[in-house]
């Protein structure tokens, strides 16, 4: 046997970077959702994260300031992500200022204040109706009648005087205008109307009169009026930050029933309101936690203990947020609407994270795969030990090597590990060194014999030839 010959011809192992590659793989999905899920989960956690609004609140002890203590104690009570800071300032118009100014991301007003431009409602807080009243059973028919009444007008503050001489003028009663006074507070509305006024105005918080006992007391003391205003739809639409409102019978007392049936009207509105470039999720949050926790806001006093949502109508006067918008036209949230951010937030980071992956495998860590062309190289080699074949032995040798590297090639188009680049290659010279081995076993086979019989006379004794015996 030829000593260039190899003898024991042995199964290529399987190619680690077959192993190598698909492992990178499952580690690098492995990782990209385990990387995607922390991103979702820190995305999340930092959505929840603790954030800080500011109120711009009146002066302490007011009504604006003591509401802002109640809403900080429910968004602390809740659990929820957001803390309030309370600034208060001298007046509701400087808190509002601040607001104006960016330095607060909430604040309570009243729709005849000066609106900042950028206040986006959140909740209707309280409402304050005007009441027309009338001494005995002298009924105002319309806002004519008040040009020649002296005018008091029963209602805590100077900003409701300058309210009623406001509506006066904005109708050019300009002489009742002049005329309209603040009561003293506590003054009867007998000891008003024996001074000589012709009307009371009364502005009234209407979640205070279901504990207000004085227009009881004032009916027990003598006959008043109260008057309708008429046109009052009329007059919401021509002078803003009014509303028109309507006082339902019993609503200042029940025994006796005050007024005696439904009394149409207008009156004002206190909103919550936040900055415009508050997020949407944010403002949809604290909308949702001021309808859901009522009456824990309510005052001692009943001030804000009839929160309703915030107008979303296009013509409103203050525009509702429209995070809180989204939230009041769809109270019931399906889960894409609930998890949409984490679900879009997820999906961006599989996206970039996988794309990361994918480019340091098939950049950096990816072993690449044998062309098949490649592998003619090591067939051509064995071809050219056919012809040094010298044995059977030698010839079947060679034919273990040529199927294993068929075998080889086979696996390795399978796992990937080798392409299909030059296959073509590949299957010539596997099928031309297949049949030289055919052809140089038969050879071999063919001339066994005569090889036999030359080594049988080379080994037998040598015997004298006739002539020579002769």
């Amino acid at each position: 046997m030829s000593a260039d010959i190899p003898t024991a011809p042995q199964e290529p192992p399987r190619p680690q970077f077959a192993i190598t590659n698909r492992g990178q793989v499952v580690l690098f999905a492995l990782l990209t959702l385990m990387l995607t899920a922390f991103t979702v989960w820190a995305g999340r956690a930092w959505l929840k994260s603790s954030e800080t609004l500011t109120f711009a609140a009146g002066p302490a002890g007011s009504e604006s300031a003591h509401f802002a203590e109640r809403l900080a104690a429910v968004l602390k009570s809740t659990s929820s992500r957001f803390r309030l800071k309370i600034v208060t300032s001298p007046d509701n118009a400087k808190a509002l200022s601040l607001f104006d100014r960016r330095l607060a991301d909430l604040a309570l007003l009243r729709t005849d204040e000066k609106i900042p431009p950028r206040a986006r409602a959140l909740a209707i807080v309280e409402h304050d109706p005007v009441l027309l009243i009338s001494p005995g059973d002298k009924k105002i028919k319309s806002l004519d009648d008040l040009k020649k009444k002296k005018i008091a007008v029963l209602a805590e503050g100077d900003n409701n005087l300058a309210f009623v001489r406001n509506v006066l003028e904005t109708l050019d009663a300009h002489e009742a205008a002049s005329r309209v006074q603040l009561a003293p507070q506590g003054t009867s509305l007998q000891k008003l109307f024996s001074s000589g006024y012709g009307a009371v105005v009364a502005i009234f918080h209407t979640s205070r009169a279901i504990k207000d006992r004085s227009y009881a007391q004032y009916d027990k003391q003598g006959n008043f009026t109260l008057n309708p205003i008429d046109g009052a739809k009329g007059l919401a639409r021509k002078i803003p930050g009014i509303s028109d409102e309507t006082i339902e019978a019993g609503t200042l007392s029940s025994a006796p029933e005050i007024p005696d049936d439904d009394l149409d009207t207008v009156g004002l509105e206190w909103l919550l309101v936040a900055q415009s470039h508050m997020a949407n999720t944010t403002a949809g949050d604290v909308a949702r936690i001021i309808y859901e926790n009522k009456s824990a806001l309510a005052l001692d006093d009943g001030f804000g203990s009839k929160i309703e949502p915030a107008v979303t109508d296009k013509d409103a006067f203050v525009m509702a947020h429209p995070g809180a918008r989204d939230y009041i036209n769809d109270d019931t949230k399906s889960f894409m609407d609930r998890y949409s951010d984490m679900m879009y937030l997820g999906a961006a980071a599989l996206s970039v994270i996988g794309s990361f992956f994918a480019a340091i495998y098939t950049q950096l860590t990816r072993v690449s795969p044998e062309k098949a062309g490649a592998l003619a190289t090591a067939i051509l080699i064995i071809g050219e030990k056919v012809e040094h074949a010298r044995c059977i032995d030698d010839i079947e040798a060679l034919q273990g090597e040529l199927e294993a590297i068929l075998r080889g090639a086979v696996i390795g188009l399978r796992d990937g590990t080798i392409s299909g680049d030059g296959l073509e290659t590949f299957k010539l010279g596997y099928e031309f060194v297949r049949d030289e081995i055919a052809m140089r076993r038969e050879y071999l086979l063919r001339h066994a014999g005569d090889n036999a019989r030359d080594v049988t006379l080379l080994s037998a004794p040598d015997k004298p030839s006739k002539e020579a015996a002769e």
